[in-house]
């Protein structure tokens, strides 16, 4: 049963989600502010941290990051009303996994968190990091990437993008959060090159009989799914 933490200050919000994830089995706590909030997050073991972003005491953005301090891995779903590119960007700068905007759909949140906690699976299979999505493999500690057995031949550029893809299975993904994650924040490349590289790695992994595993989400960005 996983366990998750809920740190979230509108207690109809953080009410709605725990009953939501009680039903599907998850095991739930939560907290109504940022400083206790960060205890708990430390003091416990989680499986994944649900984390508002305006939060009285501590912001989300510092006890994100301060959650980072100590642990690099855990799943970390940051949840805020504010949907500015720079905000999203922030975000995930902090260590944030991945951003979802109020209000949502409490079936994207369940997707979300299913793929986040399918990574952190992936991570404790033999002290191994191995993502799998159809007959596509990625082995992370080799870079290896294999498709139906044959090895692919990619660039840095192109693994870490499908690296991002492979970890964030059914999660559309805008540009400006591929080139933050592929490129960095402070880059000064534009997101068109994203669509570049999208491009590149269309042409190396998909089959021709076949529809692509990078689709494309019109006026936002990419899922693989």
């Amino acid at each position: 049963m996983p366990k998750i933490l809920i740190i979230e200050d509108e207690k109809n919000l953080a009410r709605f989600i725990e009953l939501e994830l009680k039903y599907e089995g998850y095991e739930i706590n939560v907290c109504s502010d940022g400083r206790s909030g960060l205890q708990l997050a430390l003091s416990e073991n989680w499986d994944a941290i649900l984390l508002d972003l305006m939060l009285p005491e501590l912001n989300g953005m510092e006890v994100c990051r301060r959650i980072r301090q100590t642990n690099k891995t855990i799943p970390i779903i940051m949840i805020t009303a504010r949907d500015s590119v720079l905000d999203r960007v922030s975000g995930l700068d902090s260590g944030a996994d991945d951003y979802i905007i109020k209000p949502f759909a409490i079936e994207e949140l369940l997707a979300r968190m299913r793929s986040l906690l399918r990574r952190v699976e992936a991570l404790t299979v033999n002290g191994m990091t191995t993502y799998t999505f159809k007959d596509l493999i990625v082995e992370v500690e080799s870079c290896v990437v294999k498709k139906g057995g044959n090895v692919i031949s990619l660039t840095k550029r192109e693994y870490d993008l499908l690296l991002v893809f492979m970890s964030n299975i059914n999660i559309v993904l805008t540009r400006e959060v591929l080139l933050n994650k592929v490129w960095g924040y402070n880059t000064g490349v534009e997101t068109n090159v994203v669509d570049v590289y999208v491009r590149y790695l269309r042409n190396k992994i998909d089959d021709q009989n076949e529809g692509s595993f990078i689709q494309t989400v019109r006026g936002t960005g990419y899922v693989m799914r």
